[in-house]
């Protein structure tokens, strides 16, 4: 039998890879769907990419790559016989449990075992070969399987630091020695005993000191007073203050230099008078909370709908999203994202053309990726209801309610987030920084097809006037989301938070307790109102004057998109430049009205500026240009004009002949080739004409001549090199971007007009070439593409976020479905009773029909 298997793998064994270091090995989770070894069907595992994949789809990489020999998974998991000892869960020791995957948390552990089982299987016709087979199997095949079946996965490979890693029980805890010296600690007014600081505060668990901790290379942190003390006392533990809550707290060991778990952490802290079940909430997931207790207590039941019976809803479009540790931000807006018709269409209605022409490597195609999450939220394929036989069995058990399992974000994070020094940590993140995250991505990978985040893009009309002069310029730039302000002056309830305000301040000085918080409300008409009021312009030069002058700004809508997107700003930093939110509510109504914010574009009774920029001003110093003389020799003995390689040496910013020879290459063909190298500075104005005042220069004029050389010297036509620059504010970053995402044979006259509707800093660049029907019909389809219509709206969905910064805290989202609202909470998926409306941080409506 050895010698027939050893011939059987033969004609296979140049494929088979043992997995080098800096191999992913994808085991846990298929790269088109979310099957796993704990799936029905396994999970195979291609020998030689070492991807993972569904049954469904391991015939697909097999047609596409010829790939016959894969490792087929299976994790079975089995109720323990009723009175079976011990009962915990079997430890890989024992032989059943082999494979690096992390144990399903969604099966009680004392009730389920595991049993793992890998076999080879050879397509296609199926020759299946069970693992362990030392004896039978060619040396480098059993090599092979061993180092696929110890490997870790590829996420954890990936993510070291990762929420897999988990917190060891400090060997303190048990025997801790607490002194009677009758310390109490306050319910709040914190601060540490050797200095004034009141934030990152550790209370020793010995003797209830209460001190900073240490200092970052940022600036934040402490002084580093906690760990001072447990050099002077060896008092080993301590718990971070704004930590604590009814489900535990942050516990760090001095003595063993990491972060701990405690046991016994109710008792210790009761011991100063801390009554964890006072504390703030934490949710089940461990997502991060922080001080202020009071105000967030309420802020964390009303958003998630705490103390209510919730239906939990099973089907297509009811699938939960499983929190990875801080990334309910991921999941909530992709749950908004695919409940918009034009998502579903792109990546779930071409699911079957996005796989198949899908990349070797599909974990790292965006395409891919999003169809995967959308077919799994869409398909109803991981929502499934309780079968009655599981009902009958909870009732009789009751210590354990069914929830729908959800699905895991992990290869899209890993994909979105690459490269991005936030997303790819584990902290908690802005929703809103994201979604726009997001919209970008969709915007660069929709190239040349139908773009889903076309339905968010709209034109705003700046309209800017000179106060001395009252002459005015209009612009335009592309925007997804309007941010509105929150006036705080404007609350209904202002006497109250004043008095609130006065009496907190009193308790902090007296180290009592704080009063009960009072939350601002702000009627939304305060918003919209803000929003559009005028706002000073810094720094304004006014054309007309040709000198600084005082300016105002005014933006309201070109185009109404079809889809708007509303941020409340309710973020502010603080002193420690932590964004930290104000407690506010917002009356945000359900139907929205915003045709009277339509821009009207330039009246009859306005007067334009001129358009002329500010004066360029140079250092006397840069007058006489620095050339690398010994760099224009080396051009010139190639026999190239002298004045061009002086040029070519000058506008390569002096980075050597290589770089200077490109530039000669791109310029050859221009009249002025061989001119004599000319600066702004270097030209004599000559008396100033009514039209062209002196110092000023046209807007029309070409971008920086040093920026159009580093461009044309990396190889990009001059011509669409300039209409970059323009279309980027002479970016030179976002002028690359924009050249990889247009084409040359697409470009038009009309875009070297699109500086003028280019986003601000925090939006994207997103012109397309090909036309669509929905453009607005009086626009230029070469411009920014907008599905321009009536400014009316109705509400469908909201992200509400539960904390006091974007950096802690956990984020739920409300979507309107079938007429009635849902509550996404991570894998938890229920009917709402009381929608928030009023709590939501970003609003989504879409546009009403004009009938």
């Amino acid at each position: 039998m050895a010698a027939d298997l050893g011939e059987l793998l033969v004609p296979y064994m140049p494929t088979i890879r043992v997995p080098r270091t800096g191999d992913r090995v994808f085991k846990s989770e298929c790269a088109f769907s979310f099957d796993s070894p704990e799936s029905e069907g396994g999970l195979y595992v291609c020998m030689n990419t070492f991807l993972g994949f569904g049954r469904e789809h391991v015939e697909r990489h097999y047609r596409k790559t010829g790939q016959s020999v894969y490792m087929h998974l299976k994790r079975h998991v089995k109720e323990k016989a009723t009175g079976a000892a011990g009962g915990a869960i079997p430890r890989r020791r024992n032989g059943k449990v082999f494979l690096d995957l992390e144990l399903n948390r969604d099966f009680n552990g004392e009730d389920y075992e595991y049993e793992d089982e890998a076999k080879l299987v050879i397509f296609p016709d199926h020759f299946e070969i069970p693992l362990p087979n030392i004896e039978e199997l060619p040396a480098l095949v059993t090599i092979a399987c061993d180092a696929v079946l110890n490997a870790p996965s590829a996420y954890k490979k990936q993510e070291p630091e990762s929420w897999e890693e988990e917190i060891q029980v400090s060997r303190h805890a048990r025997s801790l020695r607490q002194l009677d010296n009758g310390v109490r600690i306050p319910p709040s007014g914190w601060k540490c005993q050797k200095c004034e600081m009141r934030e990152n505060l550790w209370l020793n668990l010995t003797d209830g000191a209460v001190l900073c901790g240490k200092w970052f290379f940022d600036g934040s942190g402490g002084n580093g007073h906690a760990l001072d003390h447990y050099r002077e006392t060896n008092y080993p533990l301590a718990v971070k203050l704004d930590t604590i809550t009814p489900d535990g707290a942050d516990v760090y060991s001095f003595e063993e230099e990491e972060a701990v778990l405690d046991p016994h952490i109710s008792e210790h802290l009761s011991h100063f008078g801390i009554d964890m079940l006072q504390m703030q909430k934490r949710t089940e997931n461990g997502h991060h909370t922080d001080n202020n207790a009071r105000p967030r207590v309420s802020e964390w039941e009303v958003i998630q709908e705490s103390g209510m019976k919730l239906k939990a809803v099973y089907g297509s479009g009811y699938t939960g999203i499983k929190n990875l540790g801080n990334s309910c931000y991921l999941g909530t807006v992709m749950q908004v994202l695919f409940s918009i018709p034009d998502f579903q269409r792109m990546y779930v209605g071409n699911l079957q053309r996005i796989y198949d022409y899908s990349p070797l490597d599909p974990t790292q195609d965006f395409a891919t990726q999003m169809a995967k999450l959308g077919h799994g939220l869409l398909s109803g394929q991981y929502s499934k209801p309780p079968m009655k036989s599981e009902l009958i069995e909870q009732v009789m058990k009751e210590e354990y309610k069914h929830q729908q399992k959800g699905i895991s974000p992990r290869m899209l994070k890993a994909l979105v987030s690459r490269g991005h020094p936030e997303f790819s940590s584990n902290r908690q993140q802005d929703a809103q920084d994201l979604l726009l995250h997001i919209i970008n991505l969709v915007e660069r990978n929709s190239a040349g097809s139908e773009n889903p985040s076309d339905v968010f893009r709209f034109l705003v009309e700046e309209r800017v006037q000179c106060c001395q002069t009252r002459r005015v310029r209009y612009t335009q730039r592309v925007d997804y989301c309007i941010q509105l302000p929150a006036p705080i002056e404007a609350a209904t309830n202002r006497e109250e938070l004043l008095a609130y305000e006065a009496k907190r301040k009193d308790a902090e000085e007296n180290m009592r307790a704080p009063p009960q918080p009072v939350r601002a409300r702000i009627p939304f008409t305060a918003c919209l109102q803000a929003f559009t009021e005028p706002e000073n312009v810094p720094d304004f030069w006014s054309s007309a004057l040709q000198a600084k002058s005082a300016g105002v700004k005014t933006s309201r809508f070109a185009s109404f998109p079809e889809y708007l997107l509303v941020q409340i700003k309710k973020f502010t930093f603080g002193v420690d430049w932590v964004p930290k939110k104000l407690d506010l509510a917002i009356d945000v109504p359900d139907f929205l009205d915003l045709n009277r914010l339509r821009a009207t574009g330039l009246q009859a009774s306005e007067e334009e500026l001129p358009d002329l920029m500010p004066p360029i001003v140079l250092p006397e110093d840069t007058r006489a240009p620095e050339i690398d003389e010994a760099a224009v020799m080396q051009l010139a003995e190639m026999g190239f004009p002298l004045e061009a390689c002086r040029k070519a040496v000058y506008y390569t910013g002096n980075m050597g002949p290589e770089m200077a020879f490109n530039w000669i290459i791109a310029h050859m063909e221009e009249p002025d080739f061989a001119e004599p190298l000319t600066l702004p500075s270097m030209i004599d104005p000559g008396p100033s004409t009514s039209d062209s005042p002196m110092g000023a220069t046209p807007l029309a004029n070409s971008p920086p001549e040093e920026s159009i050389a580093i461009l044309t010297s990396m190889g990009f036509p001059r011509n669409h090199s300039i209409q970059a620059l323009k279309a980027t504010n002479n970016n030179l970053e976002r002028a690359l971007d924009w050249i990889f995402t247009h084409p040359e044979e697409e470009e038009s006259d009309a875009l070297s007009d699109m500086a003028d509707t280019e986003p601000n800093d925090n939006t994207f660049s997103n012109a397309n070439s090909h036309s669509d029907s929905t453009l607005s019909p009086d626009r230029d389809t070469s411009g920014p593409r907008v599905k321009d219509g009536p400014g009316r709206y109705e509400l469908f969905a909201f992200i509400s976020h539960m904390g006091a910064s974007t950096m802690s805290g956990h984020y739920v989202c409300h979507i309107k479905k079938e007429g009635r609202w849902v509550i996404y909470n991570d894998h938890k998926v229920c009917l709402s009773e009381r929608p928030p409306k009023d709590l939501g941080y970003i609003y989504f409506y879409h546009r009403l029909s004009s009938s």
